[in-house]
This record gives structure tokens, sequence and C-alpha cells, in this order.
């Protein structure tokens, strides 16, 4: 049971009544996460605009899922985790890369060295080693990526710390982030 009561979409009023009808036409459904946010409807807009602005980065949708995925899994949210594993699904990334890219890994040398980057801020608090640049950068990223890099990151903390707070009950298929912890 969560520890934050998620607002009820059917009884919600105003902002986020608003948001949450926003959320329901555009993805079909009002994920509980959502719904513990809109508790403060400036939380709720504050993580929809900063994932339209990620949208319109240079990380297309499944490069962002991946780190969405290596950051739940460094930070053992389940939610996250079974949301973001779903997601992937939805976009027809193979099981095992999937499993991989919670893990912090991938079968392709670029992505899975900004997992391993995204895994690193996670692990460090932001406080990389020149090795860890060197690493990424030698893989091809640029300055641009690391640095969105960071910020989808440090999006997904947002979710995963709420979650972790709300104790947020999971409405997806759940998976175990844990299993596929890595370091």
């Amino acid at each position: 049971m969560s520890r934050i009561s998620p607002v009820d979409p059917a009884t919600a009023t105003g902002r986020a009544k608003d948001l949450l009808d926003g959320v329901r036409k555009s993805i079909g459904m009002t994920p509980n996460l959502m719904r513990v946010m809109a508790q403060e409807p400036a939380v709720l807009d504050t993580y929809l605009q900063i994932g339209a602005a990620l949208g319109k980065g240079s990380f297309d949708a499944p490069t962002r899922e991946a780190i969405a995925l290596a950051t739940a899994g460094a930070n053992a949210c389940g939610y996250c985790a079974s949301a973001h594993v779903a997601i992937s699904k939805g976009m027809k990334v193979p099981h095992d890369e999937i499993l991989a890219r919670l893990g912090g890994s991938s079968s392709d040398s670029k992505l899975a060295a900004l997992l391993a980057f995204a895994r690193n801020i996670v692990a460090t608090r932001g406080e990389v080693a020149d090795a860890d640049l060197a690493a990424v950068r030698a893989a091809g990223a640029t300055d641009g990526e690391i640095v969105e890099t960071v910020a989808n990151v440090v999006a997904n903390i947002l979710t995963n710390y709420i979650n972790h707070v709300a104790r947020t009950e999971i409405d997806f298929p759940q998976i175990d982030p844990s299993v596929h912890r890595v370091g």
C-alpha cells in the first residue's frame, strides 16, 4: 500500500485534474506514480515538462528509456523498472537487451558506455571520475550527450525517489530490479 495516497483522477480538481486528464489523454492511462505526484500539481507539472523538454534533445526515445532502465536498476526502483521494461517492450526492444539495460549495459557499445556512465552518476552522486568521462568520450559520446545523460538521470532520480518515499503501488507487470543490479 502506498504511503502517499495517489490522487483519484475521478475526484481531482483544479490543476491536478487538468494534468491527470492530460496524462490519460496522452498515454491512455494514469499511472500511479503520476497520481502520487499530483498531490502537488507543481511536481507533476515539472516532471511532465522535463520529459517534454528532454524529448526534444538529441537522444531518441529508446535511448532515454535505456537511461531510465539503468537508473531504475542502479536505484533499485521496482516501480520505474517495471514501467520502463513495459515501455521498452512496447518499443520492441528485445527482452535480453531490456535486462542488459536495466543492469547498465547494452549490446551497442556507445549505448553501453552511456549506461555505464549513467550508473556512475548515480553511484557517485554526480562526482564521476575523469576516467568515467574519458570512457564515455572514447565510446563516441559528445559533451552534449554527456550533459543530456546527466539530465536524463536526474529526471529519473526524481521518479525513483518519489516511488521510494511513497512506496507507490506498481501498476505495470512487476520487475525486481535488484536481480539485475551490477556493482
